[in-house]
C-alpha cells in the first residue's frame, strides 16, 4: 500500500502538471494518467457469495439480493456458489428451465447493479477425482450444466473440486481425466475449468499443480485460496477438532499461482490492528503480484467471532492495505 506521503506527492504532482502550459496538454494528460495508477492496486476485487452463506441459511437472505449487497461493499466482480442455489434448483432436479432461470435472475441483478459475474464455484456434482470411471463420467456430465450457466452469465470460470481417491498416484490419474473430459466440454463454451485447493490431496500444492500440468489445456487451470491447506484434518466428521496434516499455505500458493486464473483471499479472525491472526496478507499478495496475476481477487470470509458483513470489509480493507 502506498504510503500518505507518497499519495500526497502524487496529487500535488498531478496539480503543478495541470498548470503548465496548454502545449503540452496530452503529455501532461499521459503522465497524470501514470501517476494514478501508482496508487490504484493492481487487481480487481470481488466477494465470494460464500461470504454470506449464514445471511442466506440462517436469515432468510434471499441469494439473488447477492449483487446489490456486493456493489453496496465496494466490490466489483461476483463469485456465485451453486450449493446456495440447491433448495431451489434441487427441486426440479436442475431442469433446463430452472436453470434458465436461475441465469437470467442472476445475470438481471448484476446489470441492475453494475455488476461483472466472474466465475461459479460448483459443489455438490459429484466426484471428479473418484476411481470408479462411471461414477467420475457421470460427474463430469453433471458439471456441464454449470459451464452452460458460466457462459450465459458472461463469467469467465467455474470452480471445481477434485475429490474422490485418497491414494496419490490413483487420485492424479483420476483428476487428470475427470478435468481433461471437463475442459474439453467447457472450451467449446470459452469458460475455463479451475481447480481450488480444498481439503484432501487438493491442498498439495505440489501435486495440484502436477495434475494441472498434466491436463495440459489452456482453459484448465487453479483458484489458489490462502486458507484451504489442510490436507487431513483430525476429526473428518468434526471441522472443529483442527488440522492433522497442513501443506505450507505460502509454498502451496506459489506452487500454484503460475496457472492460476483467479485467487481467493480467505479470512477468519482479526488482531487488533485488521491484521488476518493466521495469514500474512501482505506475504500472500506480494506472492501473487510476483506471479504476474492482475485479475480478480476474491473475499472469503469465513470467520465465526465477527459478523458476515463486518468481516468481508475488514478482509477487504485488510487487502487494499496490504497490497504494495
Amino acid at each position: 500500500m502506498k504510503t500518505t506521503f507518497q499519495i500526497i506527492f502524487v496529487i500535488f504532482f498531478i496539480i503543478v502538471l495541470f498548470g503548465c502550459k496548454e502545449t503540452k496538454k496530452n503529455e501532461n494528460a499521459e503522465v497524470v494518467q501514470e501517476a494514478v495508477k501508482m496508487i490504484e492496486p493492481y487487481f480487481k476485487l470481488s466477494l465470494a457469495q460464500w461470504s454470506i452463506h449464514r445471511m442466506i441459511r440462517k436469515d432468510g437472505v434471499d441469494p439473488y439480493s447477492f449483487a446489490e449487497k456486493a456493489k453496496n461493499w465496494g466490490f466489483t466482480g461476483l463469485e456465485y456458489v451453486s450449493q446456495l442455489y440447491d433448495s431451489e434448483l434441487g427441486k426440479s432436479n436442475y431442469s433446463p428451465e430452472a436453470m434458465t432461470a436461475f441465469v437470467e435472475k442472476c445475470n438481471a441483478e448484476a446489470k441492475k447493479h453494475g455488476m461483472q459475474n466472474v466465475l461459479i464455484m460448483v459443489d455438490h456434482q459429484g466426484d471428479l477425482a473418484v476411481t470408479d470411471d462411471k461414477t467420475r463420467q457421470e460427474a463430469v456430465e453433471n458439471h456441464f450444466k454449470w459451464v452452460d450457466a458460466a457462459a450465459a452469465m458472461g463469467c469467465h470460470a467455474i470452480r471445481v473440486n477434485v475429490t474422490g481417491s485418497d491414494v496419490p498416484e490413483q487420485w492424479k490419474k483420476n483428476s487428470v481425466d475427470g478435468l481433461t473430459k471437463l475442459s474439453i466440454y467447457a472450451k467449446t463454451k470459452n469458460i475455463n475449468v479451475i481447480v481450488e485447493n480444498h481439503g484432501g490431496l487438493s491442498s498439495n500444492g505440489a501435486m495440484l499443480a502436477e495434475v494441472i500440468e498434466m491436463v495440459n489445456m489452456d482453459n484448465c487451470g487453479t483458484l489458489p485460496d490462502f486458507g484451504n491447506f489442510c490436507i487431513t484434518r483430525k476429526d473428518p466428521k468434526d471441522y472443529a477438532a483442527g488440522c492433522a496434516d497442513m501443506y505450507d499455505i505460502y509454498k502451496g500458493v506459489t506452487e500454484l499461482m503460475p496457472r492460476a486464473k483467479a485467487v481467493s483471499a480467505k479470512s477468519h479472525d482479526f488482531d487488533a490492528a485488521g491484521n488476518e491472526t493466521e495469514i500474512d496478507y501482505a506475504k500472500m499478495l506480494q506472492i501473487v503480484k510476483d506471479a504476474g496475476y492482475k485479475g480478480f481477487i476474491g473475499v472469503e470470509y469465513e470467520g465465526n467471532i465477527l459478523g458476515e458483513e463486518a468481516g468481508i470489509l475488514a478482509t477487504k480493507e485488510l487487502i487494499l492495505k496490504a497490497a504494495k
